[in-house]
């Protein structure tokens, strides 16, 4: 039998990770993982309670270690955490274990769909949203082209449809 292929997906917060992954893996019949669900499963916490505890650092370290398991499975559709790919680690094993999607969305869509979402906490701070996703868009969006298979915009168009479109350009 052949092995079972993995397939990640990567991008800014309200790219659609999640959403489009449950398409994804349902469609392809495959298992569904959400790095940032998978750190709240583990801690029995959500990721704002982890980031006001641990900071940032913590828990990009829980991350870390929430990807590397993850990414070890076969057969899965993993939707990563926005902020996976600062990590070289992480980068380097998502790209050695499956087909790296990214979806692309533009700053004007992330503040719309992120806009009455309190579960982030790189947007609950006292700077103004829109300028919080301009510059962690200039720090990731080379990150993620860096590591990306394929790029998929997701503006403007349903998760079924990008699901498909994810399907037609992979070799899967």
């Amino acid at each position: 039998m052949a092995e079972k292929r993995n397939i990640f997906l990567i991008g800014p917060m309200g790219a659609g990770k999640s959403t489009i992954g449950r398409e994804l893996a349902e469609k392809l019949h495959l298992d569904f993982y959400d790095s940032d669900q998978e750190i709240e499963r583990r801690t029995g916490a959500d990721i704002a309670w982890v980031f006001d505890l641990e900071g940032e650092e913590g828990f990009r370290k829980r991350e870390e270690t929430v990807i590397d398991d993850l990414s070890e499975r076969q057969g899965i559709v993993l939707a990563t955490g926005g902020g996976s790919v600062v990590s070289p680690q992480i980068r380097n094993r998502l790209s050695a274990r499956g087909i790296v999607v990214y979806l692309e969305t533009t700053i004007d869509k992330q503040v719309a769909r992120t806009q009455r979402d309190r579960r982030r906490p790189l947007l609950q701070t006292s700077e103004e949203p829109r300028k919080v996703l301009e510059r962690l868009a200039l720090e990731r969006n080379p990150l993620y082209e860096e590591i990306a298979d394929v790029i998929v915009p997701t503006d403007d168009q349903s998760a079924k449809i990008v699901a498909n479109k994810i399907i037609e350009r992979i070799d899967f």
